[in-house]
């Protein structure tokens, strides 16, 4: 079982576990052997529209560690889900995953579901909008007060995604009415391929900068990746930390800075166990303190 994370670990570093050998006892072998204070799990086929039966042995495994350690955990939406779609079908079948995976979400205590912004999927973004309102703001006012918030992941700018960049995500939330529980999920990879420099000198600054200007407080999780492709590519294909496009001192930067206090880095990243244990011992090396001399770049 992995360890309660320690009280210095205001940034508690992580990663996405498998839930084979079961959602409970699966992803805390995992996180134990990744050396993971935290994790992100499926709650169902990340690639499928039939929700997972529920073991509820399983879930009570999980849950019970939470409770106990204080671990944080989070849930993925699965991959398919689409709110902003104009077929009514996949937004029907995308409402009702979602709400599954919240509720699966509130049974293991999770802190966040998260799911990606959606495509308008034609260039009418407005109208996209509007669909993704009417899809999403049903869910959130459902939502228990005890239970996890959704948390909305901009994605790399492909096709006609209604949420890449940080100005996007002003529009976003205004569509939601602003509700207190849509909250966000920042991936860094996303964030490079949608065209925000991290790399250049005080782009994570300016980045953080732009968020607290439109959405400040509601940054809940990074997906800490490093990218295959350029900044401005649209692309999104990750790397191990260190090993892109970004390098690892923007990581430092953002582990240093005050916006991501209390905020959980999960890792995305290529290897499996092997390639995500490195990663974390990489981040956490980050957490534990600027290097000495000149700044790095991206800090």
């Amino acid at each position: 079982m992995p360890r309660k994370p320690s009280a210095d670990a205001i940034r508690p570093i992580g990663a996405h576990a498998p839930i084979s050998g079961g959602l409970g006892t699966g992803s805390l072998r995992y996180a134990a052997a990744v050396g993971a204070e935290a994790i992100q799990i499926f709650a169902t086929n990340p690639r499928a529209w039939s929700p997972a039966l529920a073991d509820e042995e399983q879930l009570a495994i999980l849950r019970d560690h939470v409770r106990r350690t204080g671990f944080p955990v989070f849930v993925h939406a699965p991959y398919l889900i689409n709110v902003g779609s104009p077929d009514e079908v996949v937004r029907e079948r995308s409402a009702a995953l979602l709400g599954h995976c919240l509720s699966r979400g509130e049974q293991v205590t999770a802190r966040g579901v998260v799911v990606h912004t959606g495509s308008a999927i034609t260039p009418d973004r407005p109208a996209g909008l509007r669909r993704m309102r009417e899809t999403l703001l049903p869910l959130l006012d459902k939502l228990a007060d005890d239970g996890p918030d959704l948390l909305l992941e901009p994605m790399a700018g492909q096709g006609q995604m209604l949420c890449a960049t940080i100005g996007d995500i002003g529009p976003y939330l205004s569509a939601l009415e602003w509700h207190p529980r849509a909250n966000l999920c920042l991936d860094t990879c996303h964030l490079h391929g949608a065209g925000h420099d991290l790399v250049a000198e005080g782009g994570v600054a300016g980045m953080l900068a732009e968020l607290a200007a439109v959405a400040g407080g509601r940054l809940r999780l990074i997906h800490a990746n490093d990218a295959k492709d350029g900044c401005g590519s649209r692309k999104d294909r990750h790397e191990n930390i260190g090993k892109g496009a970004i390098g690892s001192q923007p990581f430092r930067a953002l582990l240093h800075h005050p916006a991501t206090a209390g905020v959980a880095f999960i890792v995305e990243t290529p290897g499996a166990e092997r390639g995500q244990r490195q990663d974390i011992v990489t981040l956490k090396r980050l957490r534990r303190g600027p290097r000495a001399g000149r700044p790095s770049r991206g800090e």
